[in-house]
């Protein structure tokens, strides 16, 4: 049973979150030949302040950048 793990940084709209679960079930399925039924999908979504790029948290880098 092929169970997928993504981390995103949240404030994406949630049918873009679908999109995603569907696309990655889809290609796993086709790529490991396994049926969709058996493909779990897990998406964990951080808050920007908590995510870090460079020494810097994503929602200081977008302050920064304005």
């Amino acid at each position: 049973m092929p169970f997928i793990q993504v981390t995103i940084a949240e404030g994406r709209e949630p049918e873009k979150v679908e999109q995603l679960i569907s696309g990655l079930t889809t290609t796993v399925s086709e790529v490991l030949d396994a049926p969709k039924e058996n493909v779990r999908v897990l998406i964990t979504e951080v808050p920007k302040t908590h995510w870090g790029i460079a020494g810097q948290s994503i929602s200081k880098r977008k302050e920064e950048s304005r």
